[in-house]
């Protein structure tokens, strides 16, 4: 592998898994050092993930990009379009033994999460998205998909320990392989329809839960303004 493509791929993974958090310092000097590359191939590798919106290079240093409500729902409206559209062509042209085996999977997430942990969950959300990009047959549609996933995938995994949440996107998508393997084009769009907007309310309320977090961070009386007070002018003549 090119040390240009190493350097992607552990940069893309660390940011994806929240490893280097949004706003994060990529400095060129730092992270050659830490990956073991020149700066050339490092500098390649932050350009590409630049062009996938993960990194912000419009500073001096690059910076991990934001991850906000606005972003997440313009990128959700693209989503939609593209994932309905691959769900009917599954329908129409993928294997039915492929997403029936796909669906048992899918009914067993309880107890994936329960033996297992959520990567191994979201292994099984991945050969979904492989077996939809498999049986669309076009490779246009499927590098965009790929592209809208990754960027995606970094506010999925913010909220990747409401587990009541992972539990019924998991039926939401056994519904969609029982419908791609029923051959049924109307079900499967409709089912991913659904699967999309519930994710999509899910993430905007996690986001609006970490903003106001992190406001009630910002403005919260310092421990010196409360343990602390500063003596009025008459116990100052006390």
């Amino acid at each position: 592998m090119r040390a240009s493509d190493a350097a992607y791929t552990r940069l893309r993974d660390d940011i994806v898994a929240w490893r280097r958090r949004p706003g994060a310092v990529l400095s060129e000097i730092d992270l050659a050092a830490e990956l073991g590359v020149s700066r050339t191939p490092l500098r390649s590798a932050l350009a590409r993930l630049a062009i996938e919106g993960l990194v912000d290079t419009s500073r001096r240093t690059a910076v991990v990009s934001a991850v906000s409500s606005d972003g997440v729902r313009e990128q959700f409206e693209v989503r939609e379009a593209l994932e309905v559209q691959a769900a009917r062509l599954a329908a129409r042209r993928g294997d039915p033994a492929v997403f029936a085996e796909l669906a048992e999977r899918f009914a067993a997430a309880s107890t994936t999460l329960s033996d297992a942990g959520v990567d191994a969950y979201y292994a099984v959300v991945a050969d979904f998205d492989d077996a939809v990009g498999d049986a669309v047959g076009n490779s246009a549609l499927r590098s965009a998909l790929a592209g809208i996933r990754t960027h995606l995938q970094r506010a999925r995994r913010n909220a990747a320990d409401d587990v009541d949440r992972l539990l019924r996107a998991a039926d939401e998508h056994r519904l969609i392989c029982l419908a791609i393997g029923d051959r049924d084009e109307v079900l499967a769009a409709s089912a991913t329809t659904v699967h999309l907007r519930a994710s999509l309310a899910h993430l905007l309320a996690t986001l609006g839960r970490a903003d106001a977090a992190d406001a009630a961070r910002e403005y919260a009386p310092q421990p010196d303004s409360d343990t602390n007070p500063r003596p009025t002018s008459k116990e100052g003549r006390r």
